[in-house]
């Protein structure tokens, strides 16, 4: 695909694009052994970049909530981010490039077995504030209260130090730490599918949206999206359909 001059500046205001990088979820972005961004969402950056015709410059956060208020109040061009309808007032989504599974996790002597378990007035859960399963779990639980963590990555280390019942979470993130911390355990189904797209503010216009959404098919129909999953060792996460 090729972009005419007016989307480009719809993209590139400033000259160079500004892509806000979350490095709260694993599955889309780490610091490198140099210490910079790497990861899928870094590659379709640089993607995106390259087709523009412009630099890129990368903004780049340890939250999901942050990412999305960088890119809401224009202070980034585009980002990656859970499609949330909250989310969607000042953000206009692409279809998912990606898919992630939201996983509870709990202790190994924890009377909890099932996910209907969950929504019980004695039970806290833990959450990486303004997440997406954050997010989803506020709409969603009636009667558990949620404690949000700074970040996804502090979730279980805020469920550990305040001896919360439950954390949530994505699954490669939850099993991680719970490698970490011995008599840890997750639930054997997951809460939510997170589909996880990139995102343009709204008042860059519908022009810049459609592009946006041509994009990212592309990446996917092109196979780019999976040979990125593949080059980063991403496992647990899958390339969502086509839109």
């Amino acid at each position: 695909m090729e972009f005419d001059p007016s989307i480009i500046r719809a993209f590139a205001p400033m000259g160079a694009v500004r892509a806000s990088i979350n490095l709260g979820n694993p599955i889309l972005a780490v610091k490198d052994a140099s210490g910079k961004p790497s990861g899928v969402s870094v590659d379709l950056a640089r993607a995106l970049a390259e087709k523009l015709g412009v630099e890129l410059e990368l903004v780049v956060f340890d939250a999901a909530g942050k990412s999305v208020q960088a890119v809401s109040e224009e202070r980034a061009d585009f980002g990656f981010f859970a499609i949330d309808p909250l989310r969607g007032k000042t953000i206009a989504f692409s279809e998912p490039y990606v898919l992630i599974e939201g996983y509870y996790m709990v202790r190994d002597a924890s009377p909890i077995r099932r996910n209907a378990d969950v929504d019980q007035p004695q039970h806290r859960v833990a959450v990486g504030r303004g997440s997406a399963y954050d997010l989803f779990l506020t709409r969603e639980l009636k009667h558990a209260q949620i404690v949000r963590a700074p970040t996804s990555p502090t979730v279980v280390q805020t469920f550990l130090e305040q001896d919360l019942e439950i954390a949530a979470g994505v699954k490669q993130q939850l099993e991680a730490d719970a490698h970490r911390a011995p008599g840890l355990r997750l639930l054997d189904e997951r809460f939510m599918v997170i589909q996880q797209a990139m995102g343009v503010p709204i008042s860059r216009g519908t022009a810049a949206a459609h592009a946006l959404r041509t994009f990212v098919e592309e990446m996917k129909a092109s196979g780019f999206v999976a040979q990125a999953l593949a080059r980063h060792g991403i496992a647990g996460a899958s390339v969502a359909p086509a839109g």
